[in-house]
Formats: C-alpha cells, structure tokens, sequence
C-alpha cells in the first residue's frame, strides 16, 4: 500500500504524530512515494472503525433516552389532559362523605388525606367523593350537593424516578403551552374540542394553568388546575388538582373553585 507525502498534514516524518502510525518509513526512488508497512495502517484503520463504531453508539443511546424522556413526558401531559376530563359519573360516592359541620362560622373547611399527603380547603355544604379511573392512582371529588357541572378533583399518578421535580417537564410556560395545544382540535374538519390558554404561572413548587374548553354547540368550560409532585418513600407521584365550571356558573363558583383550587398543599 503506498501514501503521497504531504507537508499539509506532517511536516516532518520523524514527528511523533507520524510514527504513531506509520513504521520504518522508506521512499521509493522511482516515484519519490511513501510506502507503509500494510499491517500497521490495518490496525490504525482499525482503531479508527472502533473509534467511529463507538461514538454511534453514544448517539444512539443519547437519542434513545431523548425518545423515551419524551415518551414519558407525553404521557404525563395526556394524564393530567385525563384529569380534566373526569365525570363524576365515574367516580363513587359513599353515603358518609357529607362535608362534616364547622359550626356554620365559615365557609370552608379543610380537608386532610393523610394517606396521600395533601390538605385542601372546600366549601363547607360540598360533598366528597373517592373513586378509581383507569391509570390513576387515586381520585378524591368535591363537588355541591345541588345537581351542576361545578366541582374540584385530585387526581394522583405514579412518573418515572427520572422525574424528580416539575421543572423535569420543561417551564411552566412550555408545559402549560405542550397541554392545552396537545387538547386543542379546533383545527380538525369538523372542528372538535377548541382548547385555549389563559394564564400559566410557578407558585411554591406547583404550577397554576387556567385554560378554556369548549365542544361545537356546548358552553365553554373553564378549568383551573394546580400540579405538584411529592415522593411517598417509594415512587414519585403527580398530583392533578382540576376545578372547572361553565360560563352561566362562573357567578356561584367562580371564587369557590378557585379558593380551592390555590389552598391545595402537601402535608
């Protein structure tokens, strides 16, 4: 095998650089070319193959994990876009779970969960509820004892350990954007659900995205959710608090559901 001499790439064949991988190098009187022993330019090709075979490798493994990050992410989006979605039809509602008396002093009481970790302030006259709903943990409703579209929900789902603080989601802004857009079909002939974004912002390690939802011929639907994260000592988990209720509502619950919705804490 023979190599042209070049001063762009060695200037000099004693250099290091050059005898790292060529050996006993000779010039052929004839053609003034260099020749190189095959066996050493073998192994440099070689080393060479393994150096390019490895570095795919990374790339591979990286865009794997990018992959399933996002993966993992759409799924989160799509739990918490479920948990808007939940009718109280789909939930039980045990006879004892009557809002218990506060004297009549004040409009709300605090509701603890002790199993799963979180305080919440109610109206006082509202009723909860606990009930199961596919890839769900656990779902806690509050709801008026008066028949209405108006009510509160906590919805609890389990996320990979990767996922160790909301910001693992992006800010608070791109995720709010990723979830209403990903409900969004405005755009679909014909339309379907016309999703929009109202305010999003980061409070205290939760994060606060009011948007809008409105099905062709229906009452636009306003939703106000809370979104925190907590370890129970052997998975993180996600915690959907979703208010929500229709414009002709909006004057008996608009404030309630908010007041319930900001009072959410982990204990």
């Amino acid at each position: 095998m023979a190599c042209v001499s070049s001063s762009l790439y060695f200037h000099n064949t004693r250099s290091p650089l050059f005898r790292r991988y060529f050996s006993s190098p000779s010039l052929n009187s004839r053609g003034g070319t260099l020749k190189c022993r095959n066996q050493s330019v073998e192994c440099t090709a070689k080393a060479v193959e393994s150096e390019i075979k490895a570095s795919f490798c990374v790339v591979e493994e990286e865009e794997h994990e990018k992959q399933t990050k996002g993966a993992k992410r759409r799924q989160v989006l799509l739990n918490i876009a479920s948990a808007s979605a939940l009718a109280l039809g789909a939930l039980s509602f045990p006879s004892f779970a009557l809002a218990e008396e506060n004297g009549g002093k004040d409009d709300f009481r605090s509701y603890a969960d002790e199993k799963n970790k979180f305080q919440i302030m109610i109206p006082q006259d509202w009723l909860v509820g606990l009930g199961q709903a596919d890839g769900f943990k656990s779902v806690t409703a509050f709801y008026p004892q008066e028949t209405t579209d108006s009510n509160v929900s906590i919805a609890i789902t389990g996320i990979g350990a990767d996922f160790t603080r909301l910001e693992s989601f992006g800010k608070v802004d791109a995720f709010a954007e990723s979830l209403v857009n990903g409900l969004d079909r405005s755009w679909q002939r014909p339309p379907g659900v016309a999703a929009k974004l109202i305010d999003a912002k980061a409070v205290n390690g939760l994060y606060y995205i009011e948007y809008s939802l409105q099905y062709p011929g229906e009452s636009r639907r306003h939703i106000y959710s809370a979104i925190g994260m907590a370890f129970n000592g052997w998975y993180n988990r996600l915690y959907t608090v979703t208010g929500q209720y229709l414009d002709e509502q909006s004057e008996n619950y608009k404030s309630k559901i908010e007041k319930c919705v900001s009072s959410f804490r982990f204990t």
